[in-house]
Parts: C-alpha cells; sequence; structure tokens
C-alpha cells in the first residue's frame, strides 16, 4: 500500500509537470506532440519499476506486420492504455469522446491523432469513427482499439463490440491482436499495484478478406485463449 501510494503522488506530481511544460507543443506540427508523450509514459514505468517494483515485456514484435494496421488489444487496467507508445512508432487510439474533455489532457489526445467515440451514438458515432481511422490509416499508422470497449477484469470475457470488425472490413487492413496480463497487477478502480512482469503478447495478424462472423470468430478465438495463458504469467 505504502508503494502505491508513493507511486500515486509522485506520479500524479510528475504527470502535472509533464502536462504544463509540454503545452507550447500542441502549438507545433502534429508529429512533435508523441515525443513529450513518451517521455511522460517512460517517466511513469520507470516509477511503476522503482517504487513498486511492476515491470513489463514484449513478447512476439516480430508479428508485426508493415504499413498501417490495426491493433485489438485486451483491455484489463489503466495501464494498457499507457504502453502502445512505447511499442508502436505513431500509433492513435480509438477511444471514448469523454476522454477528450479534459484539458489539457483531452487537448494532446486530440493533436496526436486520437480517434474518439460517442458509445451511444448507433451509425452516426460509427461512421464518424470510421472516417477518424481512414485519415490515421492514410498516415501509415496503427491503429489501436479495444474489441471490449472497457476494462475487464483477468480470466473474463464480455462482448466485443461492432467497431472493430467495421474498420477491419473498411479499412482493409490486418488486424493484430494483443493478449496481455496488466490486470494481476494493477486491477480496475484498485488502488493498490502489486510487483511483477506484465506480459504483452503480439500475435499473428488476422489479414484482410474475412467476412464480418468469420473475422469476429477468428479475433475471439485468438485472443481470448492467449489472454487466458497469461494468468499464472509475472
Amino acid at each position: 500500500m505504502i508503494r502505491s501510494l508513493a507511486f500515486n503522488v509522485v506520479g500524479f506530481t510528475w504527470t502535472a509537470f509533464m502536462m504544463v511544460v509540454s503545452l507550447p507543443v500542441l502549438a507545433m506540427p502534429r508529429p512533435w506532440i508523441l515525443a513529450p508523450g513518451r517521455v511522460w509514459v517512460r517517466g511513469l514505468m520507470w516509477l511503476l519499476r522503482i517504487l513498486v517494483g511492476l515491470d513489463y515485456t514484449v513478447r512476439g514484435r516480430d508479428n508485426l506486420p508493415k504499413g498501417p494496421f490495426i491493433v485489438a488489444a485486451k483491455h484489463q487496467s489503466a495501464w494498457d492504455t499507457l504502453v502502445f507508445p512505447l511499442i508502436f512508432a505513431d500509433p492513435a487510439y480509438v477511444l471514448k469522446r469523454e476522454l477528450t474533455w479534459v484539458p489539457p489532457f483531452g487537448w494532446y489526445l486530440l493533436r496526436q491523432g486520437a480517434v474518439p467515440i460517442d458509445r451511444r451514438g448507433g451509425a452516426a458515432a460509427m461512421r464518424r469513427m470510421l472516417r477518424g481511422a481512414k485519415r490515421i490509416a492514410e498516415q501509415d499508422r496503427p491503429i489501436i482499439i479495444y474489441p471490449e470497449g472497457t476494462r475487464t477484469p483477468p480470466g473474463e470475457s464480455r462482448a466485443y463490440h461492432p467497431g472493430v470488425a467495421l474498420l477491419y472490413r473498411e479499412l482493409d487492413l490486418p488486424v493484430v491482436p494483443i493478449a496481455l496480463n496488466s490486470g494481476r497487477f494493477w486491477a480496475r478502480h484498485a488502488f493498490r499495484k502489486h510487483p511483477g512482469t506484465i506480459t504483452v503478447d503480439v500475435l499473428p495478424p488476422i489479414q484482410p478478406g474475412l467476412d464480418r462472423r468469420a473475422f469476429m470468430a477468428r479475433l475471439h478465438e485468438t485472443l481470448e485463449p492467449a489472454a487466458h495463458a497469461l494468468l499464472d504469467d509475472g
């Protein structure tokens, strides 16, 4: 508990500092936005390692295709909303629009190219998401989406939202499933963080060409067993 408290206090201070000193970058071209973001995330990961004893490892980097692609990741913790800029060169997130309403954090998200989605907006929201994702794909950037739409405890699974299938079909890009076990160490809504090593498992891509039903079945059959296999890792 003391280690977790130390991380929260120092991590919040570090975050506030980076949010303020990075404000001038908002006026610069978009690629500049990612640099202070990576510094911020690296700082948080260092604090987790030093104060909590929590580290991470990435397996399967050789499965990443060249050019733009879609990442369909399990979502167990706040941790896995942070790490992807350290794994991919220039990622953009599909995320709930409420996150973009928080200044100045939301300003950075929008300038970096995040694709906000209104989860209650129905078909119109899906069309807006698709337009934003097409813009990202045209920039040869990976697109990060969480098919379950919200944090889900380790060992559990929620129905996959249709947005991932829409992106797969309309963008005609490979989908890279990513399993992880971050929730074992930093659970949803939990104050306490546990020492260990989070595993991020990059799985072989699902190539374009499947129909919607076959794609969703393949994604589920690939991602869920891989995530379940990580329950005892770390």
